[in-house]
């Protein structure tokens, strides 16, 4: 299922996502500008859970501090914000971007710009603690916007959860488009991100297609915890019924 946009309309410009958007193309367009060179600088910049914890992973609370105290060194720190910004290539990057496009807006409307921002940063790092606990021994470089993402869909299902999402399937060589409620959508793609997460455990990361699936879990449940926090306690969301209106 691909979304393509939903129907809630935004009741503020979207300043921080935007941004958001920009700087990771931004940042894409420099990695593509490296060349040769791109290799190296992943090797510095990302996120390589190996550098940050030697603590057995099963045991969770124990695990998560020692690696939250790790990121607080600065080179180690650096690595999570700057890997956030980081992509893989066009497929990553455009999916991600998509999806922070159709569904950033509308938290970032109900927490206000600087909320949106902080709480933004958090999921992404509290995604990047969950991919380093569940695979502690791995020096494979991870990138991407995924766990900072996957915090604003945790928010956004809690916050809208009766808006719809406009969805194309591809059905061989057939591609309908539908309405599809956003808590099925999303629940639909959270329960893929864990089956995959659980299959990861116990598969070598090579079989797993080398994908953070514990940083999709973690900056989901990231988002679904923080979301009461952040959103401004007087803004609503517009009534149902003129949703469609606008859309």
């Amino acid at each position: 299922m691909i979304p393509l946009k939903d129907d809630v309309p935004s009741q503020t410009w979207p300043v921080v996502n935007l941004l958001l958007i920009g700087l990771n193309a931004a940042f894409f367009t420099l990695e593509l500008a490296m060349g040769d060179q791109l290799q190296g600088f992943l090797t510095q910049a990302a996120v390589i859970p190996a550098l940050y914890t030697h603590a057995p992973h099963h045991h969770v609370a124990g695990g998560m501090v020692h690696i939250f105290l790790a990121s607080l060194a600065p080179g180690l720190g650096f690595r999570i914000l700057l890997s956030m910004f980081l992509h893989g290539g066009w497929a990553h990057i455009l999916g991600n971007m998509l999806y922070l496009w159709i569904f950033g807006d509308n938290v970032e409307d109900r927490m206000g710009h600087l909320r949106y921002l902080v709480f933004y940063l958090l999921c992404g790092f509290g995604a990047s603690y969950f991919h380093i606990w569940a695979e502690p021994t791995s020096r494979m470089p991870s990138i991407g916007a995924s766990g900072a993402i996957a915090g604003v869909l945790g928010a956004y299902v809690t916050l809208y959860p009766r808006a719809r999402v406009i969805t194309l399937i591809p059905l061989g060589i057939f591609f309908p488009l539908v309405q599809v409620p956003a808590v099925f959508f999303l629940g639909i793609w959270f329960l893929q991100q864990f089956l995959a997460g659980a299959l990861s455990l116990a598969a070598p990361t090579a079989e797993t297609g080398g994908v953070a699936w514990w940083a999709h879990i973690g900056g989901f449940a990231m988002g679904f915890l923080l979301v009461g926090i952040f959103q401004k306690p007087q803004r609503r969301p517009p009534s149902r019924d003129t949703w469609w209106e606008v859309a």
